[in-house]
């Protein structure tokens, strides 16, 4: 019996259970990864400029750090080739805990670097390399995440499923968020000096927790029947089945459906970074108390986490691409009010920008990791959809604080010219929404692309 007819026998109840299973975990692998991935944004923009840009213009440094913090989006697509490359051949599960030890690995490296002061540009340079496994592993990680939760899943009910995946991003940055700004109530010399380095050596403790769950899932059903089928195509047309066999072929092939995901997802990365890194050190910059403002992020992150999943389940009622349409025209409406609140000097009124943005952001979060993975079939989904996702992911955040930063520094420090800027990218990615067939009733089976 075939790996999907077994799947159809269990009765309801069991694959229901199965489902929660793998989708709890997904969750809490993204939780975990995103929690050292994010908290190096937090850092980027509160520490790093003294740490290892010191007796710079305090905007040169911020820039500098923020280039540092580039160095992961630029990783991503590399890793999302070689985890998606083999979890594509050999399965999502051995990937997902691959990617979790090399990013666990990673940030608690990051926790022992040395400053400017003791290793000058050195410490620098450590950091970019650590970030780029950073990168790797992030890369790998979302794609294998999200398609276990998706292939698992009933028809219907995939964007609600998927989008826990990406709920992982605001829980993530929340834990990070609350660590760090535990640390920086200390005095600043000796938050400087060690006290932000605790947050990512605590990285190696939820590494532990993060195996231990991830070693108890199953792999994918769907997975595993395409494997069956692809085997049986290989044997009778060998030649052809080789070439066909490779992913990244598979998906190049047809360029249009990775550079219309890619496109399409752009701007809500480029959203969200920005509320991570820019928006922080915007509204400390206008005099705001550094830990209040963490807080305020973090407070509204943990608000968001409910609005990401419902953002999922109403794309699976309303179809994904309207959802995200909406997010983004909501977000380009907020742009200004937004940034009114966060000069303010109020804690208050910059928890409400932080809530408010990211309660907008979430509504085109949630549909995206089933919207980038719908596009692809399943041999090279994986691949297909790890490669668009963290394409936009560059596209989108991984140059856009330091690109923002420095318009910002340039116009006078004028925000006009970040809200029009991000207006931009905004209406491009609605453009390619529209571009992209609605995958929400595609069939997750076929073995095409």
């Amino acid at each position: 019996m075939s790996q999907i007819s077994q799947l159809q026998a269990m009765d309801t109840a069991s694959r229901r259970k199965e489902a929660r299973t793998v989708i709890a975990s997904s969750y809490l692998g993204s939780t975990i990864e995103y929690y050292d991935f994010l908290l190096y944004a937090t850092a980027a923009a509160v520490v790093f400029p003294k740490v290892f840009f010191s007796g710079m213009d305090d905007w040169v440094g911020v820039v500098a750090a923020y280039g540092t913090f580039a160095a992961g989006y630029v990783a991503r697509p590399l890793g999302g080739i070689i985890f998606g490359h083999f979890g594509d051949k050999m399965g999502r599960k051995g990937m997902l805990i691959i990617s979790m030890l090399v990013m666990g690995l990673a940030s608690t490296l990051i926790g022992l670097v040395p400053g400017a002061s003791v290793a000058g540009p050195w410490g620098a340079v450590m950091l970019v390399i650590l970030r780029v496994f950073q990168g790797i592993a992030v890369g790998g990680e979302w794609g294998g995440a999200a398609l276990m939760a998706l292939e698992h899943s009933e028809s219907g009910k995939r964007g609600f499923a998927a989008s826990f995946v990406n709920a992982g991003a605001p829980t993530g940055a929340v834990l990070g968020t609350f660590i760090m700004g535990a640390f920086s109530s200390l005095p600043n010399d000796q938050f400087l000096a060690w006290g932000w380095r605790v947050p990512f050596l605590l990285s190696f403790v939820l590494l532990g927790v993060g195996m231990f769950v991830r070693l108890k899932v199953s792999e994918s059903p769907i997975f595993k029947a395409a494997l069956e089928q692809e085997r049986l195509e290989q044997g009778k047309h060998a030649t052809a089945a080789a070439k066909q066999g490779i992913p990244l072929l598979q998906v190049i092939r047809k360029p249009k459906t990775l550079i219309f995901t890619m496109l399409a997802g752009a701007a809500g990365f480029a959203l969200q970074v920005v509320l991570a890194t820019f928006a922080v050190t915007f509204a400390v910059s206008k005099g705001a108390d550094r830990q209040g403002v963490l807080y305020a992020y973090a407070a509204a992150s943990l608000i968001s986490i409910a609005f990401v999943v419902m953002g999922g389940r109403l794309s699976d009622k309303l179809g994904r691409r309207p959802v995200m349409i909406g997010g983004l025209v909501l977000f380009i409406l907020y742009l200004v009010p937004m940034f009114q609140l966060l000069s303010s000097n109020n804690i208050a009124l910059i928890f409400v920008a932080f809530t408010v943005g990211l309660m907008i952001h979430s509504t085109l979060f949630g549909p995206l990791a089933a919207f980038v993975s719908e596009q692809f079939g399943t041999t090279s989904r994986y691949t297909g959809a790890s490669l668009g996702y963290q394409l936009a992911t560059l596209l989108g955040a991984g140059f856009t604080p330091g690109i923002v930063a420095q318009i910002f520094k340039d116009s006078g420090q004028n925000t006009a010219s970040v809200v029009w800027y991000l207006a931009i990218m905004s209406v491009v990615s609605i453009v390619f929404i529209l571009l992209t067939k609605e995958p929400k009733n595609n069939d997750l089976q076929t073995v095409k692309l």
